[in-house]
């Protein structure tokens, strides 16, 4: 069992302009202080959450993607989020895991949000992502997949420690999202991460934050409310361990396969 230092950044976002965002981030990311190893920025950090995949979108060489390595490299962290992502002709909300030695791993947002018409300009993603570092394990997903609970559900008893979900979540869903943030940690005994944004955006949506930590109980860490905000936490997964070791709920679940 090991712990870990996780840094969120919640912040106002610039409407499809990453040279802004890009510098915004960097300078938080520097003006850090303390411990940093797992930094997360909210989901489409460098765009937001734009349905202009075709005027936006870069490949896994481009400019969002080599500022993200640099900045891993540069400041010896993980450093993650989600960017618009173009492979094969198609187009990715792509959550990014990128580590200080240039290795990325990724998730591609598998439920999307077809109220706002991301179902027809993205493509889902068709596999669920554990990453591992320091002896934790911690799944990846993106804003909207909040709302479906067996696509997070544990596969086993002790498949990961943390879920880690980057979002842009407008304020007049907040309550939502700080429910399903909760229900998340209880049901899958872990502790459950959620960085969100502030801020209008190009479309005139209000957001809030509630950029929040829950431990594997349901109890809340950490929320910041209605404000641009950077914070920093240790977690030890011991307490994951010795959560579904003195309550074994985990042993009744219903059977699936996904």
């Amino acid at each position: 069992m090991a712990q870990l230092t996780f840094t969120l950044i919640q912040s106002d976002l610039h409407w499809e302009d990453k040279a802004k965002n890009l510098a915004i981030f960097q300078e938080k990311i520097h003006a850090i202080l303390g411990k940093k190893q797992v930094v997360i920025l909210p989901e489409m950090f460098s765009t937001g959450f734009s349905m202009q995949p075709k005027k936006l979108a870069e490949s896994m060489a481009g400019e969002t993607v080599a500022w993200m390595k640099r900045i891993a490299l540069e400041e010896k962290i993980i450093l993650c989020g989600s960017v618009i992502i173009e492979e094969t002709k198609k187009y990715y909300n792509r959550f990014l895991w990128v580590l200080p030695s240039g290795e990325i791993q990724h998730y591609d947002k598998r439920h999307l949000f077809s109220y706002a018409d991301e179902d027809n300009e993205f493509t889902a993603g068709d596999r669920r992502v554990i990453v591992q570092v320091n002896g934790w394990r911690i799944l990846l997903q993106v804003c909207y997949d909040l709302r479906f609970p067996v696509y997070a559900r544990q596969q086993n008893s002790d498949e990961y420690d943390a879920i880690l979900y980057v979002a842009n979540w407008p304020e007049k869903r907040i309550d939502a999202w700080d429910t399903l943030l909760k229900a998340r940690a209880i049901e899958n005994q872990c502790f459950t991460i959620g960085v969100n944004r502030v801020g209008l955006d190009g479309n005139k949506f209000e957001h809030n934050g509630s950029s929040s930590i829950y431990n594997s109980m349901g109890e809340c860490l950490h929320n910041a409310k209605g404000r641009e905000d950077v914070f920093s936490i240790i977690l030890d997964n011991i307490e994951v361990s010795e959560t579904r070791a003195k309550l074994p709920f985990q042993k009744d679940k219903d059977q699936f396969t996904l």
